[in-house]
Parts: structure tokens; C-alpha cells; sequence
């Protein structure tokens, strides 16, 4: 079986220094808020680009946080608005609904697959406050259009970075373009823990004091409480495990966009819609993610060929039973995608022979 992402063997090429670095904590005794978390905040800040970085629990605690700061702040207040990509996964829409925030769904482009920038000003109203840009399967959806946009309204750009840790948009990461950028390290993401973790970086310096409060009880201080928080922070365990991890993530992407160029060099099947990429450095391949008429169809053929593959994602945001009362609005580029979609097997740990069996089998479909 070719699996889609072999997390065995990701963690397994990281020993013996993840194991070392694990049991290093484990003989610590201290597990929240020491050393490791403070090395890998320093050094992800570093990595991304920006001043400050705070850990956190997850990443949708990251980006529900960002969203609380700039309310606590006073920027924000219950009923403005946050465009949003329709076809995002549903995290980037709780962050917005758990702080009361109202969600305007744009469609995407349909061949990126991120915000179709040119759809934005005409949903804005003066309600709008906020953009929320995601780098969707890990190419950067930044652009000269969303820049003019945010400026001319005076809006505050916040990045869901979880699946595009190391993309670039010019000389800059993504995490680094907007005011504030959510970051995932779930166990499948490009610089993965070993669980749940995530991570909040930013320019700004008191939005940086005010989130690191708020993930902390609500918390300046021990035992003062000046804000009604949350419990959403790095463990130290994790924090020494992605301090490993992310020496190595560059060349990690760098084989994630060999393996992408193999596949949009030789896959040939008609029947398959590829991706398409106007600039390499900016995409680093979380996903690599086909559309096929017949998607379901294809994923039962490769199954039975022994390839593991993933739907991301099957059901739109908008049709969702959590949101049912937009179970009746209309984007029909979105769910196009959410219907055609499939994603193919990449991993920096893929040998040759497993690339060349995929493409085999899928141009054999």
C-alpha cells in the first residue's frame, strides 16, 4: 500500500534526534512554558519572518485568538464582518462564529483554488473589518489585488497559514504578509508535532501582548487575570519536537515540490484537471490535489491499486449541519471543487518507485 502521508516514517527519519529531544523534556520535569516553548517561538519568529511568535494549542485556537485580541483591543465588535474563502476548511469559519464575528463567504478561483481576490470589493460594506486569507493546500494566495484592497479600505488582513508553512510571496514567507497569521502543526502539516499544536505570529507588539494573554487564562501575570481567556498553549514536549522538525522543513518542501513537478510532468490522463502553479517557490505542496468528473470512481480504482488517497474536502463549509441555515446559499465554484477533488499521495518521505507507480495507475484510470 502507498499511503498518503506515512507519519511512521516521517518521525522515524528524525531519530534519534526527536527521541532524544523528547526524553531531554521528559528529564526536565517541566512540561508548559519553559525553555523549549521559548527556543521554538524565537526560532519560528525567526523562520517566518516577523517579531513575535506565540504558541498555542492548535490552529484554530490560533486563529480564534487573533480574532478575540483585535475585539479585546477594541479594532473589532460582535457583528462586523470577515471575508473569508468558501471553500476553506471549516476552522478558518468557527474562528470567525466563535467570536461573533459574521463570516462573507467569496468563491475562489478555480485554478488556485484560493480567494479570487477579484470578487472581494464588492462584498465589502462598512461593516467589513477583516480579511482572512487562506494559503490553501500550501500555495500562497497573496497578491497585488488583495494588497491595493486592503490598503484603499483599511482592513485587517489575518493569515490562516496551516497548510503552507515555508511558502514564499516574493523575498517574504507567508505568515509574514498580513497583520496576524494563524499557524496549524497538526501531526499531517508540512512541520508536524506529535498532536495538537499551533502557533500565532505578528508585527504587532500589543497584539502580540494581548494574545499571548488571552491563550493564557487571560493572564499578564500569574494569578491576575485582566481578560477572560482560554487555555491554548504550546507544551513543552511538542515545542522540542517541532524544534527538530523545522531545521530540516525547507528541504522537506523542497522534495514535497519534486514530487509535484514529477506528478504535473508525467500525469497525462484527460480525464484529470492538474494544478496550476504560476510560481514554484510559492506553493509547498501540503496537498497535491486533482479534479476528475468521476472522482469517486477514480479513489475506488487507486484503492484497489493499492494507493491511499484523501478527499479534501468533501462538504463545502455553506452545507454543513453546523451552519445549517446556509445550507440554501448558492457558490457553485466551491462546490464544484468540493465535489471533483481528490489529493494524491506526497510526502518528502515518497520514494521514486512509489511516485511512479502513482502516475502509472492514475494515467492507467
Amino acid at each position: 500500500m502507498i499511503k498518503f502521508l506515512d507519519l511512521k516514517k516521517i518521525n522515524d527519519s528524525f531519530n534519534p534526534e526527536l527521541s532524544l529531544a523528547v526524553q531531554r523534556v521528559l528529564d526536565s520535569g517541566w512540561y508548559l512554558l519553559g525553555e523549549d516553548t521559548k527556543m521554538f517561538e524565537q526560532e519560528y519568529a525567526s523562520f517566518i519572518g516577523t517579531k513575535h511568535c506565540i504558541g498555542v494549542a492548535n490552529g484554530l485556537d490560533a486563529l480564534r485568538i487573533i480574532l478575540r485580541a483585535y475585539i479585546e483591543l477594541g479594532q473589532m465588535k460582535e457583528g462586523d464582518e470577515i471575508i473569508v474563502p468558501a471553500n476553506t476548511y471549516i476552522a478558518s469559519i468557527l474562528a470567525i462564529t466563535e467570536n461573533r464575528l459574521i463570516p462573507v463567504l467569496v468563491e475562489p478561483d478555480l485554478l488556485s483554488y484560493n480567494l479570487n481576490s477579484f470578487l472581494i470589493e464588492e462584498k465589502i460594506t462598512p461593516r467589513t473589518r477583516g480579511i482572512m486569507l487562506v494559503h490553501l493546500y500550501g500555495q500562497n494566495g497573496m497578491n497585488p489585488e488583495i494588497v491595493r484592497i486592503r490598503k484603499k479600505y483599511n482592513l485587517r488582513l489575518i493569515e490562516d497559514n496551516a497548510q503552507a508553512i515555508g511558502s514564499l510571496y516574493g523575498n517574504k514567507r507567508t505568515g509574514s504578509l498580513g497583520d496576524a497569521a494563524g499557524h496549524s502543526f497538526y501531526p499531517g502539516k508540512n512541520l508536524g508535532a506529535l498532536g495538537d499544536a499551533g502557533a500565532i505570529t505578528t508585527d504587532d507588539d500589543s497584539l502580540a501582548s494581548m494574545m499571548r494573554a488571552l491563550g493564557n487564562y487571560g493572564a499578564t501575570q500569574k494569578y491576575r487575570h485582566d481578560y477572560k481567556g482560554l487555555n491554548s498553549r504550546l507544551d513543552e514536549i511538542q515545542a522540542a519536537v517541532l524544534r527538530v522538525k523545522l531545521k530540516r522543513l525547507d528541504d522537506d518542501n523542497r522534495r514535497r515540490q519534486e514530487v509535484a513537478v514529477y506528478y504535473l510532468n508525467n500525469i497525462r490522463n484527460p480525464k484529470l484537471v492538474l494544478p496550476i502553479v504560476s510560481d514554484v517557490t510559492g506553493h509547498v505542496w501540503h496537498l497535491f490535489v486533482i479534479r476528475c468528473h468521476q472522482r469517486d470512481d477514480l479513489q475506488q480504482y487507486l484503492v484497489q491499486r493499492d494507493i491511499q488517497t484523501i478527499i479534501h474536502y468533501p462538504i463545502p463549509p455553506h452545507q454543513q449541519a453546523a451552519y445549517k441555515d446556509w445550507n440554501d446559499w448558492s457558490y457553485p465554484v466551491t462546490e464544484l471543487i468540493h465535489r471533483e477533488v481528490l489529493s494524491l499521495p506526497i510526502s518528502p518521505v515518497m520514494t521514486d518507485i512509489e511516485i511512479e507507480r502513482v502516475v502509472q495507475v492514475v494515467n492507467e484510470f
